[in-house]
């Protein structure tokens, strides 16, 4: 009876709801889901979370707003539009600093602007909810405010409810350190977030003597909202430069000849402390699995591939070489930076060396490798020389408009014959040799479309050919994680991208299909041999290739014997400072649309229903007495 009587209540103030949605919306009401959906619209968008550090917080969440009465009393969240036309509305924007990650710079004048359009806003601290629109949801709510405009007289509104719970504002745990210990937050991070691939693979049981070209990009961007994170130039033109790259050497024949020994590394987690290139390095040390084959002291050069998509001068493309050291290496890299240059017999290509006047290299992962050795020889690769060209650097708006895809071939075919120059160690070699050096310009665009847009995003052919994905938008955020990485985690924990960039780069750095098993069982028997594309059923093939994952986390991290996340002290090798990230736990982020009375007409529909109750109760009083009289004249 009383279940049902709620029922009843419930479907009495759905159809107060109903308004809000279209007539033809309007359907039989079998289920309480069914009526919460009548009395809700969820609007699509992407929100700004509560993530900490060991000094304190910053980003968003629900709670008190301000001390400010005035504003807390008018404002309670606030909503972002999204338009396609934002980047060109917008000279900039960059919400990170003027200097990002200046503490790891490897040089003193970290008051330098690298960034000079930061605003540092993604670095605070904000007590309400902040939502970025999709533009679907920007429509709806344009639809919605017009529709309360227009019916100010009205009896009813539509309001946003958000919902925006973190964990650590509840708690009251504001720093890493104290939400670890209460299990309100998790450590940001990537189980098999990084991964690394030679070319030709390496025979990890015998010694190793080969010199080692180390050739590193990033997978990974930063923005003010969680979930749009693109980071089309910063840093995923370089990423898609390094693919193609691999994939131009993989078709040369001899690479066993080479003198040099070319490796290829992608890190994720350098938007936040550099924690896949702090955690590489310290695995190198550790001698670990993840690492088996590297020896670390035969790390000759490191060639980083930066922000290459924007490149455009007057329709010349200049990229600029950022030199760490002054070394017999370096010089050799730049000198087959402008081989490579000369052998593309382009007009349009140019590569300058940067200006002597900077304070160092920009913010890059090779910062890592210089705060570990500061005699570690390295070139950044990079699309501008004192300052960013990207004007949306970690932000929602660099995405795939941001970037021009003849940039990055460019980049990716002077990335390939250096890196041929410099392990064929040939002084002599001629330019025809490198001609047959050939970026596939359509396997370009086909990343592109696959890492930086949702449609076809990772549903696209080039990614169904390895792996099975989850959803259909790339996200380049680094991700939690919920557990201590081992060598053979749950691959649900592990990124669509960085499963794609793994059996992309296996397949294109093994040994010829012939060698190796026309299928894969559940693990490839011999020595050497990784499956690619296991995910998918009964396509999977074993090859002989050198690819592994290597897990990206912060290096004061530990899980202690009661599976608590714990912060170590700080080892007194590293010379980095390690601010720990994390984010913040949370149920549901979510924000939804439904209709309110007016108060006014509440209390008039009480005060009515209150004379109604009066009246009725009169008119039984009257009744009674009237069929009492009238019982007794009979």
């Amino acid at each position: 009876m009383d279940s049902n009587l709620i029922y009843l209540l419930l479907f009495f103030v759905a159809q107060l709801h109903l308004p809000l949605h279209a007539e033809g919306d309007t359907r039989s009401l079998e289920s309480v889901p069914d009526l919460e959906k009548s009395m809700y619209m969820i609007v699509d968008g992407y929100p700004c979370v509560r993530l900490l550090n060991l000094s304190g917080e910053i980003g968003c969440s629900n709670g008190k707003l301000s001390n400010d009465s005035k504003f807390a009393k008018n404002v309670v969240g606030v909503l972002i539009e999204s338009w396609s036309e934002s980047q060109m509305k917008l000279k900039g924007f960059s919400p990170v600093e003027k200097f990002p990650q200046a503490e790891f710079a490897p040089y003193r004048s970290i008051n330098y602007e690298w960034n000079p359009i930061g605003s540092s806003i993604m670095w605070k601290s904000y007590n309400f909810p902040i939502f970025l629109l999709s533009q679907s949801g920007t429509m709806t709510l344009q639809e919605v405010a017009s529709k309360n405009e227009n019916n100010k007289k009205s009896y009813t509104a539509d309001v946003a409810e958000f919902d925006l719970v973190m964990q650590t504002t509840k708690s009251g745990t504001h720093d890493s350190e104290s939400c670890l210990k209460e299990g309100t937050c998790l450590p940001l991070g990537g189980y098999r977030g990084s991964v690394w691939s030679s070319l030709p693979p390496i025979n990890v049981s015998s010694d190793q003597s080969k010199p080692v070209i180390l050739t590193v990009a990033s997978m990974d961007s930063a923005s003010f909202f969680r979930d749009k994170s693109f980071g089309a130039d910063s840093p995923i033109s370089g990423l898609i430069s390094l693919m193609a790259a691999v994939d131009a050497l993989s078709h040369l024949d001899g690479l066993n000849d080479l003198s040099r020994q070319l490796v290829f590394l992608v890190f994720t987690g350098e938007a936040w402390g550099y924690l896949g290139s702090r955690r590489f390095l310290l695995e190198l040390d550790l001698h670990s699995e993840f690492v088996k084959g590297i020896d670390s002291t035969l790390i000759e050069m490191v060639v980083e591939i930066g922000s290459v998509g924007k490149v455009f001068n007057e329709g010349v493309k200049t990229f600029f070489a950022h030199v760490a050291g002054v070394s017999s290496v370096a010089n050799e890299t730049l000198n087959a930076l402008q081989q490579a240059k000369d052998s593309l017999k382009s007009e349009n290509i140019m590569i300058s060396t940067a200006n002597s006047s900077n304070p160092g290299i920009p913010p890059s992962s090779l910062m890592s490798f210089l705060r570990k050795n500061s005699s570690t020889s390295g070139i950044v690769l990079e699309d501008f020389d004192a300052t960013f060209a990207n004007q949306f650097y970690h932000s929602h708006l660099d995405d795939l408009s941001n970037v021009n895809s003849s940039a990055i071939v460019a980049a990716a075919s002077l990335v390939a014959r250096t890196l041929y120059v410099l392990a064929s160690d040939d002084k002599d070699l001629s330019t025809s040799a490198l001609s047959a050096i050939n970026v596939n310009a359509s396997l370009v665009e086909a990343l592109l479309g696959c890492l930086l847009n949702c449609d076809p995003g990772l549903s696209c052919e080039l990614v169904k050919n390895y792996i099975a994905p989850r959803t259909n938008c790339p996200s380049n955020y680094v991700g939690v994680l919920l557990e201590e990485p081992s060598a053979a985690p749950y691959p649900g924990y592990v990124s669509d991208v960085s499963r794609f960039i793994w059996n992309f780069l296996a397949d294109r750095t093994s040994i010829s299909k012939e060698n190796a098993a026309s299928a894969c069982p559940k693990d490839c028997r011999n020595e050497g041999e990784v499956c690619i594309g296991a995910e998918l059923d009964g396509k999977g093939v074993c090859v002989i290739s050198t690819t592994r994952y290597v897990p990206a986390y912060s290096t004061r991290l530990m899980v202690d014997e009661t599976g608590i996340w714990k912060v170590m002290a700080v080892n007194s090798s590293d010379s980095m400072e390690d601010p720990v990230w994390t984010e913040s736990n949370w149920d549901a982020l979510g924000l939804r649309v439904y209709t309110v009375q007016n108060a006014a007409y509440d209390r008039l529909v009480l005060l009515g229903g209150l004379a109604v109750t009066l009246l009725a109760y009169l008119a039984i009083l009257v009744s009674r007495a009237f069929i009492v009289k009238a019982l007794k004249q009979d």
